[in-house]
């Protein structure tokens, strides 16, 4: 299989949330068949959905991988689990110790009950589109929306960069 550049949304709102996300990283980057190439900046954002819970630390990364998107999505399940996620369909938008979305998969356009790459409201959300402007600014969806067109037209006044 062809090797695919891939973006990786990660996110994370309880316990020590930077920890998670750099021991994420750190897990993606020492995964068979993947290579990281790349990590955005930390953002604080507020959660999507219920508000009675903790800020959210968002990041994106850039991983080169020879994976196919199932089996990239299965280990990102192996990392969330490891940090304690339990995936359950009820707590949508529910606080999480870790999650790891798969953004892009190169410019596949996925639709499977399990995936759907792009990753479903990536253009809607600016927690995803900021940190994934650090690492791919000029970044074409699939659909042929720009980036950057994007995140001009969400208010991003929510998000804050951590140093």
């Amino acid at each position: 299989m062809k090797a695919v550049i891939c973006y990786i949304g990660l996110g994370s709102n309880l316990g020590d949330s930077i920890a998670n996300l750099h021991s994420a990283i750190a897990q993606l980057a020492a995964a068979d068949g993947v290579e990281l190439r790349g990590v955005s900046r930390f953002f604080t954002s507020k959660p999507m959905g219920p508000q009675d819970q903790p800020d959210y630390v968002n990041a994106v990364v850039c991983v080169h991988t020879d994976l196919s998107a199932h089996a990239l999505l299965e280990a990102l399940f192996v990392v969330e689990r490891a940090h304690g996620r339990v995936r359950d369909a009820g707590l949508r938008w529910g606080a999480r110790t870790l999650d790891l979305d798969l953004l892009l998969y190169g410019d596949a356009v996925i639709a499977t009950p399990d995936l759907h790459v792009p990753h479903p409201g990536i253009a809607e959300r600016s927690f995803v589109l900021l940190p994934l402007a650090d690492l791919a600014p000029h970044r074409v969806f699939p659909d042929g929306r720009n980036l950057q067109d994007c995140l001009a037209a969400l208010p991003c006044d929510d998000l804050y960069p951590l140093a």
